[in-house]
């Protein structure tokens, strides 16, 4: 059986646990939290989230794990079979992650300290943000889905994507990013009434208060150097 490894506040895991239940891949889960000695055994730079599979192969990058999922076991597939059509859902992935999550990132220090981001960073994250809307009003059709009409890996990915944005970009900016893009909001809200994404939230809000624990103290171990 596989095993997960990470923690399921964190939206990285929550793609690669979102993939597996889709695919119906049986797995067990371990909870290690970034930078453990032994999240270190499986993932070579200790990040969050890893795999182990029965034989040993250990692989981590949620993207690379995903790839890895579909090409393993094809019989659900989350890929489109046409090569451009492929590349467009991973554009679309790609695209949120540069420019929708990782400048939503740069404010968790902020919301986590109860404090307000620096001017200048906040309007440096607006700038991102405001490529990535451009883009992916580009890119996405939420015809039902976000590249049409096959649910695919970017469904998956953009919807744990804009948990961050939501939690951290909209929080700081008082911006409603996801309405910026036609359709989201409501494709958005649609993901998170399957069940699927019900379970995993359900799992991520009961791990949240330990995280938090877990992020305290960290910051003051690294206060107290």
């Amino acid at each position: 059986m596989i095993t997960l490894h990470g923690f399921a506040a964190s939206n990285y895991y929550n793609i690669v646990k979102h993939a597996l239940l889709y695919k119906g891949i049986p797995f067990q889960e371990d909870l290690l939290y970034a930078g453990s000695d032994d999240l270190l055994t499986v993932s070579p730079v200790g990040k969050v989230p890893a795999i182990t599979m029965p034989d040993g192969f250990n692989l981590s990058e949620s993207n690379v794990i995903c790839d890895f999922l579909e090409e393993t076991y094809p019989e659900k597939p989350l890929y489109p079979a046409d090569a451009a059509e492929r590349a467009s859902v991973r554009q679309i992935m790609k695209i949120a992650e540069l420019y929708f999550e990782l400048p939503s990132r740069r404010l968790i220090p902020y919301v986590f300290s109860g404090t307000q981001a620096p001017n200048a960073v906040k309007e440096e994250v607006r700038q991102v943000l405001g490529r990535g809307i451009i883009a992916m009003n580009r890119l996405c059709q939420f015809s039902p889905w976000i590249a049409g009409e096959q649910f695919t890996m970017a469904d998956i990915y953009v919807h744990h994507v804009n948990t961050i944005v939501n939690a951290f970009g909209a929080t700081q900016l008082e911006w409603d990013v996801l309405a910026e893009v036609d359709g989201m909001k409501e494709w958005n809200k649609a993901m998170s009434e399957t069940d699927i994404a019900k379970s995993v939230q359900a799992d991520s809000q009961a791990n949240m208060p330990e995280f938090m624990q877990h992020v305290k103290a960290q910051i003051q171990a690294a206060n107290a150097k």
